[in-house]
């Protein structure tokens, strides 16, 4: 950015030096006016050229800032889809082993302890 205000700077004042030199110049009414819009011609020029320049350095920072961020987009959803089903594996089998618990408890409870009439 501050490249780009430098460079605003640099033809302003450019342009402010050429049109001072200008009128200042012996010359007549009519070449004054003439070099002028010659050099007004040529700042023009540059200026639609560096802003091209510039254009084109934006769009290619965008398309690389675009790209950057689907790529860590995709990866971060594939950790994301990868946690989660490590998740619903450690869930089934957390669910699983308490069943199976469970299931123990109750043979256990149904089975008659020594030492007591039924």
């Amino acid at each position: 950015m501050a490249k780009g205000k430098f460079a605003v700077g640099a033809v302003f004042g450019a342009l402010v030096g050429i049109v001072a030199g200008m009128l200042t110049a012996p010359k007549s009414g009519k070449e004054t006016r003439a070099e002028l819009k010659a050099k007004a011609e040529d700042v023009k020029k540059d200026a639609t050229k560096k802003a091209t320049e510039v254009k084109k350095q934006a769009e290619a920072k965008y398309d690389e800032a675009r790209k950057v961020a689907s790529e860590k987009y995709d990866e971060a959803r594939r950790v994301a889809t990868d946690k989660s089903e490590e998740v619903k594996g450690r869930a089934a089998d957390y669910r699983s082993r308490a069943e199976r618990a469970f299931e123990a408890a109750q043979s256990e409870a149904k089975k008659p302890t020594p030492g007591t009439k039924k």
